[in-house]
């Protein structure tokens, strides 16, 4: 009988580990369990949608690069019709004259280990970008290849399409719970009062994750946070606008024919955010806007076309994703804990998914620290550089 394997959420992180298994060899059956078929909902359908190898983490940054190698080549993975607008117009990450030393050691760690990025003083800055003001910036960091953006729900569509064309089933259910034999999952138990037999169990259900491990007594803490993204047209056309991260932590980037943004909320004002997509209007209105006004002065008049909220599954201990085999439960494998840059990291995840269930471990790329084992132990490896 062929082994069985059942994957536990079917957004994009869900649907490059089905697929990646496909197209590493598994011949199986493959059943995604995805609660929302519309994926209204999903972060990967809501997310801003950008790439950048701008990292603290050396694995976050390889992940990057075989991301970036990946959207560059879609169109002969997945045919000459494939689109999914990606864009490469760079992300500038914009510092303090305190922060200057310490960031431009971290562009040079970002250059070891493949990446290109610059790190470029106020006046190369203002020379790049005449558009922005340089109060209180003493550095900015910027990758003039390999960042940039494109269309998640275009992705989501392709990877999805390909992998059902693969003979990759998705279910619409919800998961109820798991049954156990010894130190494995047996089953899947869906809310409808369905089971589904497996061999294997991949966690990718976003920022669902923590919540369905707390189903399996196993702590993971990974929950939902809001981020508001606003979308809005301004009086300013630059062509090389590039993905801006501000001192002030707002960010913007090119949409069209006009830009979106957002910051995050203050802390106090983070809770679990499950079942809350109410955009943070008074961030736009308080904060976002003067922010970006001061920083891009032709900004001062804008006009707010619509505004939406989506979910970050926050991995709590240090905001990096929590990928591979579970250390009690022989035949998990965990691909969730993103923070916001899951849409990014999800080829490299779902390939990392893919060896580890054919062949026991990480071939391509080790993914080894992002391991489960910093889970249990509560040791973090802090990624320092998130929005």
């Amino acid at each position: 009988m062929s082994e069985q394997v059942v994957i536990v959420g079917g957004a994009i992180m869900g649907s490059f580990a089905a697929w990646f298994l496909r197209r590493e060899g598994f011949a199986g059956d493959i059943t995604v369990v995805e609660k929302d078929p519309t994926y209204r909902f999903c972060s990967t359908a809501l997310s801003a949608a950008a790439i950048r190898t701008q990292f603290g983490t050396p694995v976050n940054i390889h992940m990057s690069l075989f991301g970036v190698d990946f959207f560059r080549r879609i169109k002969q993975t997945f045919g000459p019709t494939a689109d999914i607008g990606y864009v490469e117009n760079g992300y500038l990450i914009l510092g303090s004259p305190e922060t200057s030393a310490a960031r431009s050691a971290g562009a040079a760690m970002q250059r070891a280990e493949g990446a290109e990025v610059l790190a470029l003083t106020p006046d190369d800055i203002a020379q790049r970008f005449p558009y922005m003001s340089m109060d209180g910036v003493g550095i900015g960091t910027f990758g003039p290849t390999g960042e940039g953006w494109f269309d998640a729900w275009s992705l989501l569509s392709l990877v999805r399409g390909a992998a059902r064309d693969l003979g990759v089933r998705y279910a619409s259910a919800e998961v109820a719970g798991f049954d156990m034999g010894g130190d494995r999952i047996r089953a899947v138990r869906l809310a409808g009062g369905d089971s589904l037999a497996c061999d294997w169990c991949v966690m990718a259900a976003g920022a669902a994750s923590g919540a369905l491990m707390g189903l399996l007594g196993q702590p993971l803490p990974v929950s939902p946070r809001k981020r508001s993204v606003f979308s809005f047209r301004a009086p300013l056309r630059a062509a090389n606008f590039p993905m801006l991260f501000d001192t002030s932590g707002i960010w913007i980037r090119a949409e069209g024919d006009g830009f979106i943004g957002g910051i995050q909320p203050p802390a106090d004002r983070d809770p679990d955010a499950t079942g809350d997509f109410e955009p943070h209007h008074d961030l736009m209105q308080d904060v976002f806007w003067p922010a970006l006004a001061t920083r891009i002065p032709a900004m001062q008049e804008l006009r707010l076309d619509r505004s939406w909220a989506g979910h970050y599954e926050v991995n709590a201990l240090d905001h990096n994703g929590v990928v591979g085999r579970h250390d009690e439960i022989s035949n998990l494998v965990l691909s969730t804990g993103f923070s916001g840059h899951g849409v990014m990291h999800s080829p490299a995840a779902g390939r990392g998914v893919a060896e580890t269930i054919l062949h026991g471990r990480f071939v391509s790329l080790d993914l080894t620290p992002l391991g489960y084992h910093r889970i249990r132990s509560g040791t973090p490896m802090p990624e320092s550089i998130v929005y």
